[in-house]
């Protein structure tokens, strides 16, 4: 199988070309992504345990999903593709924020990426690959925030970014998924 294609994108996130996976991680080469919270009734944000094979932050704690758009897909079209591979899940996202940030994840790996922040509100129960997922929970934001400050070395590099400089996106998108939930 080809390796998967990412888009490469410069800081006003307009697309200048694709690369593999590989090559892009390892150059920290701008792409573009995209970041997945699926809210329960309760306000809970569903977290993901990466399997520990993954090609980087195995064994780390990350947000529902994540992921990159392929040349020529929507990006909430990737998402939802992603979604459902990783664990089992088929919902509406709503768009809540972008982000932007680089970090290096280790093993000559350097993420660098233009992120679409979607949320969806889960229906159901998932199903997650273990090819993709070693275990998931539930956990309130501030529940996270707190594990967050107290042992980083236990989540993703981008789930921090987003929890240090996204907390007010988070938690008001969070807040009104619950909030809707519970008026239908």
């Amino acid at each position: 199988m080809a390796e998967e294609k990412l888009i490469l994108v410069d800081e006003g996130n307009r697309a200048i070309g694709a690369d593999g996976k590989m090559a892009v991680h390892r150059a920290g080469a701008l792409h573009r992504a995209f970041s997945i919270f699926i809210i329960d009734k309760r306000g809970r944000i569903l977290l993901q345990q990466r399997a520990a094979q993954k090609y980087h932050s195995g064994e780390l704690w990350a947000n529902s999903c994540c992921g990159h758009p392929r040349p020529g897909e929507r990006t909430v079209s990737a998402a939802r593709r992603r979604l459902n591979e990783e664990l089992g899940l088929s919902l509406p996202l709503t768009f809540g924020f972008f982000a932007r940030y680089q970090g290096e994840l280790g093993r000559g790996m350097t993420e660098n990426e233009f992120v679409y922040v979607y949320f969806g509100m889960l229906r159901g129960d998932p199903k997650p690959d273990p090819a993709e997922v070693e275990a998931i929970e539930f956990a309130s934001v501030t529940e996270i925030n707190r594990r967050i400050g107290r042992s980083p070395d236990m989540f993703a590099y981008w789930l921090q970014h987003y929890f240090h400089n996204h907390l007010r996106e988070i938690t008001r998108c969070a807040t009104e998924m619950a909030q809707a939930s519970s008026r239908r």
